[in-house]
C-alpha cells in the first residue's frame, strides 16, 4: 500500500489549523511536505516482510555453533499511542542450529520491524519471533533499551528514564543461559 504522501500533507495542514496556526505562514508552508517525507521513512517497514532479510543463510560446517551476539543495534520507532518517537538500542543473541546469517541481516530485521507504528513490548516479541521463524535457532534472546518521547516530553517528563524489554525463546528461557547472555550483552568491550 505505501505511504499516501498527499493525504499526509492535507492532514498536517489541517492539524496546523486545528492547533491555531496558519499553514500558509511562510515558516510553515513546507511543513506538510517535510512531515510526509519523515513519515515515508518512519513507516517504511509496514509492507516489508522481515523474514526476507533472513532468506540467505550459511550452513554451518560440522553442525552446531555456539552463541552469536550482536550488541548495540541502534533503532528508532514511532509509538502507536502518541505518534511520538522512541529511540534505542537492540541487543540480539541466538544459538544457531545448523545455519547462520550475515550479521547485517539482523540489523535489517530490527530496522524493518521498528519502521512501523509500534509498542516496544510488541517490537521485542516480533524480533524474537522473526529470528525463530527465519533461522530455527536453538535459542533467541532479544533485549531492547529505549527512550520514549511520550515519557520524556509529556506529563511528568521523566527525561532520565529508559524502558528495557526482554524476550527469550528456546534454550535461552533457561535461567542460567539467560543470565549468561545478559551478562555478555552488558559486558564492556575492551
Amino acid at each position: 500500500m505505501g505511504v499516501d504522501r498527499a493525504r499526509i500533507e492535507r492532514a498536517v495542514a489541517e492539524l496546523l489549523s486545528a492547533i491555531g496556526e496558519d499553514p500558509a505562514r511562510p515558516e510553515l508552508v513546507d511543513t506538510p511536505r517535510r512531515v510526509a517525507d519523515a513519515y515515508q521513512e518512519f513507516f517504511a517497514g509496514i509492507d516489508v516482510d522481515p523474514l526476507g532479510h533472513l532468506a540467505e543463510t550459511v550452513p554451518l560446517d560440522g553442525g552446531k555453533s555456539d552463541t552469536v551476539i550482536v550488541r548495540g543495534l541502534r533503532f528508532r520507532s514511532i509509538c502507536e499511542h502518541h505518534l511520538l518517537p522512541f529511540i534505542g538500542v537492540a541487543h540480539l543473541a541466538y544459538l544457531p542450529s545448523d545455519r547462520i546469517v550475515g550479521l547485517g541481516r539482523l540489523g535489517r530485521v530490527v530496522e524493518t520491524l521498528a519502521a512501523r507504528p509500534q509498542l516496544q513490548e510488541r517490537l521485542t516479541e516480533q524480533i524474537a519471533d522473526t529470528l525463530v521463524d527465519g533461522l530455527d535457532p536453538r535459542g533467541v534472546l532479544v533485549v531492547l533499551d529505549a527512550v520514549h518521547g511520550c515519557v520524556t516530553t509529556r506529563d511528568l517528563r521523566q527525561t532520565g528514564s529508559s524502558t528495557v524489554t526482554i524476550v527469550a525463546r528456546g534454550l535461552f528461557v533457561e535461567p542460567e543461559r539467560r543470565a549468561e547472555m545478559m551478562a555478555l550483552i552488558g559486558a564492556t568491550r575492551d
